[in-house]
């Protein structure tokens, strides 16, 4: 083995990844828990205007949907309210906009994960062109396998359109991928590069929800979103956590 270069991709710490940048945006994480027994997942939004701040994350049936904290300072709803979370069956559905219901219509109709997002794109948001993010989680049979897909403009060009889908089989106990719409704060924001960050997933949903929203930017967090999927059974446990109460 002498002189052999085995090249691993570096498993990130998450709270280091938030707390070192004020601004990733939207983000979602999907992985197992440290014991093996739980399909992981947490979205999280952030904000600068005061538009994007004024929401809070409320449940609704199995999933969650954002609304607005105070409805009279609402300015333009169009991008900022929607259902970050549905369930389909064995489905957990997670994305940063209204393609969570695109994602359910059509997956509902029998087209895969990535058909269904073929029909969207990042948001009409220019200059940013926020990158529209997305997860799903299948559980069956005991097993469990997840994919996250962003939609992005061509390095901040709207004329095209850039399509990556990222399929994970069999995760690994203690692990995850995060995704995110921004690289850092900026003007214009710049999208998300690369694929979805390795990262450790420890801890109970107590301690990874406390964890997660100590390390997000104190003046941009918004909301936050953390479920525990028991994958033997399909029974679940939710954490929302607001920053207006």
């Amino acid at each position: 083995m002498e002189g052999k270069v085995i090249y691993d991709m570096e498993k990130k710490s998450l709270a280091q990844e938030l707390s070192g940048n004020a601004y990733p945006g939207r983000g979602i994480v999907i992985g197992k828990s440290a014991d093996g027994k739980y399909a992981v997942t947490a979205y999280f939004i952030m904000g600068r205007s005061s538009n994007s701040r004024n929401r809070i994350f409320v449940e609704d049936g199995t999933g969650i949907r954002t609304q607005a904290f105070d409805p009279s300072k609402l300015e333009d709803p169009s991008l900022i309210i929607y259902a970050p979370v549905r369930v389909l069956g064995n489905k957990t559905i997670v994305t940063n906009g209204d393609q969570t219901d695109t994602i359910y219509e059509l997956m509902d109709k029998q087209q895969t994960f990535e058909q269904a997002l073929r029909t969207r794109e990042f948001e009409p948001d220019g200059p940013n062109y926020t990158p529209r993010i997305s997860g799903i989680m299948h559980l069956e049979n005991g097993g469990f396998n997840y994919a996250m897909s962003i939609l992005k403009s061509n390095n901040g060009d709207p004329a095209c359109c850039n399509r990556f889908t990222f399929a994970y089989e069999k995760p690994l106990a203690g692990e995850g991928r995060f995704i995110h719409t921004y690289m850092g704060d900026g003007d214009p924001l710049p999208s998300f590069e690369g694929e979805p960050t390795l990262i450790g997933i420890d801890g109970d949903i107590d301690s990874f929800t406390k964890m997660i929203w100590e390390n997000l930017n104190e003046e941009n967090k918004v909301s936050l979103f953390v479920r525990f999927i028991e994958i033997e059974t399909g029974k679940y446990e939710t954490r929302i956590l607001n920053k207006n109460q």
